[in-house]
């Protein structure tokens, strides 16, 4: 059934509002995806503070020229949806392409992030970085790598100090 004229609008200011708190928009393809798997693939992205809409092709294109994003919805093949990040920016990534690897059913076409478009391949990078938490972890063990080692080195020697002398303490004992 085709959409009326207030159904539209509707649809165009709700895409413009998400479009203005968005810091990624990731495009992916559902098209071969079952039910019961979009639904728990939209529940993914409600725990990580995002939001997966469907959106006719023709209206994304419409409201994308306005934003004057250079992006053709057109050429995005299949059945498009669009990933809204609205906290973390890179998480959409990352549950898109986690879900994408487990159900081939789900292609990453692409994405809008840091003001400009970028190809499917690049999401794909994107996503396979390590979380911030996951980064910090890595820079805390770089830092007290140096230190760690030191106080192996010292526990070590006094390790061999403190065999030594039990060794000298047994050894008169044995004497006596």
């Amino acid at each position: 059934m085709p959409l009326t004229k207030e159904q539209k609008k509707k649809i165009i200011e709700d895409l413009k509002e998400k479009i203005e708190k968005q810091k990624i928009m990731v495009f992916v393809d559902f098209k071969g995806l079952k039910v019961e798997d979009l639904f728990d693939l939209r529940k993914r992205f409600k725990k990580a503070g995002s939001q997966l809409k469907v959106f006719k092709k023709t209206l994304l294109n419409l409201v994308l020229k306005e934003k004057e994003m250079k992006i053709d919805a057109k050429k995005l093949e299949g059945e498009v949806a669009v990933v809204f990040g609205f906290g973390d920016a890179i998480s959409p990534a990352k549950i898109a392409y986690r879900f994408a690897v487990a159900n081939p059913n789900l292609k990453i076409l692409g994405g809008y992030f840091d003001g400009k478009y970028r190809e499917a391949q690049e999401i794909i990078i994107l996503a396979q970085l390590p979380t911030r938490d996951g980064l910090l972890a890595q820079l805390v063990r770089s830092i007290s790598a140096p230190i760690s080692n030191l106080v192996s080195v010292l526990e070590g020697n006094f390790k061999g100090l403190i065999n030594i002398i039990a060794n000298l303490s047994e050894s008169k004992s044995n004497l006596s």
